[in-house]
This record gives C-alpha cells, structure tokens and sequence, in this order.
C-alpha cells in the first residue's frame, strides 16, 4: 500500500466521497453475498460454511493489509504474523474456490459468489486504509495546531 504522506511531509485524509464509496462497496458485496446465502437453495451447514469463508476473508485481508503497512511505515511488525496474514489470506481464498468448484451450483451463482466475495475483501482493505490514514491525518493536524500554538506563545 501506498503511503499517504505527501512530498512535504503532510498526511492526506482521503476524501468523503472516496471514504462513502468505500463503505458503499463493503456494504454492497457483503450484504449481496449474504442475501446471496439467505435465497440459497442450499443445506444450513453449507450456507454456514459461506457465511465463515466470508468472515474469514474479511478479517484475514484487513490483517493482512495492516501488517503490510506496519512494515512500510517501519512500525515493528514480527515476520512470522505477516507470513501468517499472507498464509491465512491464501486459504481463505482457497476456501472459497474449493466450495464454490465443489458445489451443485449453476455457474451463475458460483460466478455471482465469487465477484461479491472478491468486491468485498477489496472494500474491507479500502475501509481500513481509509479509517487509518483519516486517523493519521488528524493526529497530524493536532500536532500541527500544537506547534502552532506554541510558535505564536514565543
């Protein structure tokens, strides 16, 4: 991931409407696959499987791209957790392919499932990047307003 501090030095917040799209995305992919599950003609176990895959995706690619960013930006970020985000990220992946190439499905649904699941492990890493950078760019106009002030006190 990019880092978003800008050739002077000063940290961009994204924008609101790139921040809504976002949250937009995650909500449209996630909800369409769980509406997806819910109209399923399929057992309870096997929508419960879907279901997990999806968590587990979401969460896995969110780890992942904070563990990424933790090294980029030179925070302490042990080998070992980052191997396992990548690792954890490829078998949620896996998961789903497997299922989806496994299950008495038309290609249709496996290709509707596979574009949801895809749209919204890509919104979940732009919702977080997004809620991280927000932060960062208001911890820099905090400090900003400290020096600032302190500047105009001498």
């Amino acid at each position: 991931m990019e880092s978003t501090k800008t050739t002077s030095g000063h940290t961009v917040t994204p924008t609101r409407s790139f921040v809504l799209a976002s949250i937009a995305a995650l909500a449209i992919g996630a909800g369409a696959y769980v509406l997806g599950l819910f109209n399923a003609a399929m057992a309870l176990n096997e929508k419960g499987y879907y279901l997990i895959i999806l968590l587990y995706g979401l969460f896995s690619m969110v780890s992942l791209q904070k563990s990424v960013r933790d090294q980029k930006e030179g925070i302490a970020t042990s080998a070992i957790y980052v191997n396992l985000c990548w690792l954890s990220s490829a078998i949620a992946i896996a998961l789903l392919v497997i299922g989806l190439y496994n299950a008495e499905l038309m290609l249709s649904e496996k290709g509707f499932y596979a574009m949801a699941y895809t749209l919204s492990l890509f919104a979940a890493v732009v919702v977080q990047k997004n809620t991280r950078d927000s932060k960062a760019a208001d911890e820099n106009i905090d400090i900003s307003d400290e020096v600032i002030q302190s500047e105009a006190a001498q």
